[in-house]
């Protein structure tokens, strides 16, 4: 599809200028919002296992400071661009700014496939791009975190790496680190419950009961299977669940344990007993209450929009849907479907990488049960502060959220000043 080809930092430039005309934000502050602060290239020489030396093209890019350090996660993919990296700065930026949590927007990246390399290359990869980001990150400069195909154990390589130079053991350089060299309880599910938190609320806004209802989720991973789990817990019936294969679908409902112990032994959740093999496409367009799209971006376009039948789409995925689909499916209807945008759905995860680092700062560790109470309280305020914004215009909430994070950031950079 076409949409599928637009590049994202287009896209998320579009969404800043979109909430700028509403809010008639300062033409001198928009231009400010539309480019990145700073943005770094590396080459990144590893030595492999069979002794010939790879060149891997890194990526760090810093959009805006004006609430706070940067804050970000690092990927390793195959697809990894500076223009996927320059949008998902700004995405972070935005998401940051609708949390209210003290950052600006930042992400790394380097091209590489990681499942065709060995955990000694992995780590040589991880600790050769960290030395040559070193000069840019720090614990009060630039935070980096864990995303695609990276994970706790490239975040204790980081921060040893960084350690080791600075000659001072510093965890809060990073978040999402195994607990036992500083990392958060609750850390591992935040993005999911921190996501299921605003769906409670969405529903209870449109007059929705959890227990009973139907939820189908694009994408297995590890936010997509545990939403699944807590919205299982919650008395919600999983019709329908997908990976990077295909889909499977019950109309009677699947356990999400089962099924991801399925996925685990065959590598995917087709073929699973007693469900119907469907399509990724299929998935999206089924007859159910909340949809949870979280894999892919541009999945949900102007050419399928009209055939969404859930009530409430709960964005786990970053970018999801094309900008102007928002508006159709708030329309759409007599009530319209209220989706949960991407930098309001998945904030969980950088909201507890804020109660990390915060603990880190103090030398701290606190109880799951203060970090879930803390993420609860955040992300139930957040998606009030949307829906406020959202009445207020008269805009759905995917607009409502730009709208809060801009003026949030705009509010800032005005208080800052421009400086020299």
């Amino acid at each position: 599809m076409v949409e599928a080809r637009i590049n994202p930092f287009d896209i998320a430039v579009q969404q800043i200028e979109s909430a700028a005309k509403r809010i008639n934000l300062d033409p001198n502050i928009l231009e400010f919002l539309k480019k990145p602060k700073r943005e770094l290239i590396v080459a990144v020489p590893v030595k492999m296992d069979d002794g010939c030396l790879k060149v891997f093209t890194g990526y760090r890019v810093q959009h805006c400071d004006a609430k706070g350090p940067y804050k970000g996660g690092i990927r390793y993919h195959p697809d990894v661009t500076l223009n996927e990296v320059r949008a998902l700065a700004v995405w972070m930026t935005m998401k940051c700014a609708v949390v209210d949590i003290p950052y600006g927007g930042a992400k790394g990246g380097v091209a590489c496939n990681p499942k065709e390399m060995s955990q000694g290359e992995l780590e040589r990869l991880t600790r050769r791009y960290t030395a040559m980001i070193y000069d840019i990150i720090g614990p009060h400069k630039d935070i980096p975190a864990p995303d695609v195909y990276t994970n706790p154990q490239t975040m204790a390589w980081i921060m040893d790496t960084y350690s080791q130079i600075r000659g001072v053991r510093t965890p809060e350089i990073v978040t999402g680190k195994p607990i036992n060299i500083g990392g958060s309880e609750g850390r591992e599910t935040a993005t999911s419950r921190g996501l299921i938190f605003c769906v409670r609320e969405a529903a209870r806004h449109i007059g929705l009961k959890l227990k009973g209802s139907t939820a189908a989720i694009q994408g297995y991973g590890n936010a997509g299977s545990n939403v699944a789990i807590f919205l299982h817990e919650m008395g919600c019936k999983i019709i329908a669940v997908s990976d990077s294969k295909g889909g499977t679908y019950n109309p009677n409902g699947i356990d999400p344990i089962k099924i991801l112990e399925h996925k685990k032994k065959t590598g995917s959740v087709i073929k699973f007993e007693g469900c119907k093999n469907i399509t990724n496409e299929e998935l999206l367009e089924l007859e159910c209450d909340i949809l949870v799209p979280a894999a892919l971006e541009n999945v949900i376009t102007r050419t399928n929009a009209a055939k969404i039948k859930a009530k409430i789409i709960a964005e786990a995925a970053n970018g999801p849907t094309t900008p102007e689909v928002g508006e159709i499916l708030y329309k759409k209807g007599k009530k319209g479907i209220l989706v949960i945008p991407d930098i309001l759905a998945n904030a969980g995860g950088v909201t507890c990488s804020y109660f990390e680092w915060t603990q880190n700062l103090n030398r701290e560790h606190w109880s799951k049960e203060e970090v879930d109470h803390k993420l609860e309280q955040k992300m139930v305020r957040a998606f009030e502060d949307v829906l406020k914004v959202s009445r207020e215009y008269g805009i759905d909430m995917s607009s409502a959220a730009y709208v809060l994070a801009v003026s949030r950031v705009a509010d800032a950079i005005k208080t800052l000043g421009v400086w020299p």
